[in-house]
């Protein structure tokens, strides 16, 4: 099952305040742990969602950028913060505040990663939204191979001309999102 043919309802749906959706996965992205707000949340029996790709909840409107920087974070062995916008299995759509981070054994071999997203203030989802339309912009003028990374350009380019660098300007969306909630 894909999500990305489902038809859009246009229907955003919010996280309580209180709530934590919280997943794991292996190393290579499928989802081997999802708690009952993600299930209920997003729409999926538990059956539905173990051994899937996580990017099963993918919304269209996240610009593949985001997941190149996601990406190129964890394999740097550092936890990623992002606001991301998901699909839920009947087409509405949710927003959060994301941290994963890297999970390793023992020995210090990854295993996978751990997820914990919160709800994030409308100022951060409005923040994002504006950034996220301009990459997937960028994206659409490039090739399909050169896409994620033009846009990855673009946002710490535009980042910089604001003096800010990726994580101060997640961090000052995430104390945003913590104001919000207080």
């Amino acid at each position: 099952m894909t999500l990305d043919t489902l038809r859009q309802t246009g229907r955003e749906i919010q996280l309580q305040a209180n709530e934590l959706i919280v997943s794991k996965t292996d190393a290579s992205g499928h989802i081997t742990y999802a708690n009952r707000v993600f299930m209920k949340l997003a729409g999926f029996a538990e059956h539905e969602l173990l051994g899937m790709p996580h990017n099963l909840i993918r919304h269209p409107d996240m610009p593949r950028g985001v997941f190149r920087l996601m990406w190129k974070t964890l394999q740097d062995g550092k936890e990623f913060f992002g606001v991301v916008k998901n699909y839920t299995k009947n087409g509405d759509y949710y927003w959060v505040l994301a941290n994963i981070t890297p999970d390793y054994d023992h020995r210090g071999q990854l295993q996978g990663y751990y997820s914990v997203r919160r709800k994030p203030s409308r100022e951060a989802v409005d923040t994002v939204t504006a950034i996220y339309a301009e990459m997937r912009a960028v994206e659409a003028r490039c090739g399909k191979a050169s896409a994620p990374d033009a846009s990855v350009t673009w946002l710490v380019d535009t980042l910089a001309a604001r003096k800010q660098n990726y994580d101060d300007f997640i961090h000052a969306l995430i104390n945003a999102s913590a104001g919000a909630r207080a």
